[in-house]
């Protein structure tokens, strides 16, 4: 079975650096309480520890 991460953004982007806005962007967020599922992988789990303080994350069973 493969792993997928549920991804849920809780905090808003208005003071954030432009690096950070775009990975939110990247990974499919739009707004607060917008959760979206990626894959469990490096480069999913790199982008979300640039983010970290802005999201939540759960692992799913696919």
């Amino acid at each position: 079975m493969s792993k997928n991460l549920e991804i849920t953004q809780t905090r808003s982007t208005a003071r954030c650096t432009q690096p950070q806005i775009k990975t939110m962007e990247a990974l499919g967020l739009r707004r607060i309480r917008h959760a979206v599922t990626q894959p469990d992988n490096v480069q999913t789990r790199g982008m979300l520890r640039v983010v970290n303080h802005l999201v939540s994350v759960k692992v799913v069973e696919a």
